[in-house]
């Protein structure tokens, strides 16, 4: 009897979730396979985030399925689905930095936190892990505030690799950078996957930088997956919704209200 294929690294059915009676998800499908490379884009506001932090288990769905490596982690004891989230390594938007510590603390922090490692033995894999994004080891003793915007974007890839997770969640990773530095956080992306052998899921509105990342692509609009395919037939897709985004048309399905 031959096995059967691995189950998705992220798996999301029927996933719903509602804030002050509107929809943020709305009957959210979504696989990703192993090792591969997805973007998931669309306007503001329509539930990227949202569905990231679904994922990482920091906001539980009103119902629906999310399944890391096949294993439940909706509606399910935190003891229960510990293991699984535990595969997953995370950049918030604006990097998410500790300010009162310095860059090899907030790289460490859930080990000394969980008090997997001693000091010493932190310290040693921050310097490790600060290396492997391209910053210099002295980086490692400097605070948040001494950094640059793409200094900072790296030390929380640092953070977010910090114990080899099997998946990495990224949430606009080169958001305010500039083009050349977008372009360097993008293939540090890509790189640093390849050595992890993980997967990725790229919450991005960077559309040269989704190309540039990912292998395929998904679009957002009113918290549900509009469109999927692959990241290079973007251009071309055939689909209204990811034509007036990649585009950039006022005129379209996407709905944008200025207050």
């Amino acid at each position: 009897m031959t096995a059967g294929p691995p189950p998705p690294a992220i798996a999301l059915s029927g996933v719903n979730k509602r804030f002050d009676g509107l929809d943020a998800l709305k009957d959210v499908d979504l696989d990703i396979g192993k090792g591969e490379l997805v973007a998931l884009s669309g306007p503001s506001g329509s539930g990227k985030t949202v569905l990231l932090k679904t994922v990482v288990g920091l906001i539980e769905p009103d119902s629906g399925s999310v399944r890391i490596d096949g294993h439940e982690t909706a509606g399910v004891p935190h003891g229960a689905r510990e293991a699984a989230i535990r595969r997953i390594g995370m950049l918030f938007q604006r990097s998410a930095l500790f300010d009162s510590m310095p860059v090899w603390e907030n790289v460490v922090f859930r080990s000394v936190n969980e008090g997997s490692l001693d000091r010493k033995s932190a310290f040693e894999v921050a310097v490790e892990k600060i290396a492997a994004v391209g910053l210099a080891p002295e980086t490692a003793e400097l605070y948040p505030a001494d950094l640059s915007g793409g200094m900072q974007k790296r030390a929380a890839l640092a953070r977010a690799i910090a114990h080899d997770p099997e998946v990495l969640l990224l949430d606009e990773p080169t958001a305010g950078l500039d083009p050349i530095m977008s372009n360097m956080i993008a293939d540090l992306i890509r790189e640093t996957a390849a050595r992890l052998g993980a997967t990725v899921l790229l919450v991005t509105s960077n559309m040269a930088g989704a190309r540039r990342t990912t292998d395929r692509f998904a679009m957002m609009y009113a918290g549900r997956i509009v469109w999927q395919g692959p990241t290079g037939s973007i251009e071309d897709s055939g689909d209204p919704f990811v034509d007036q985004f990649v585009h950039r048309r006022a005129q379209g399905p996407i709905r944008i209200t200025v207050d």
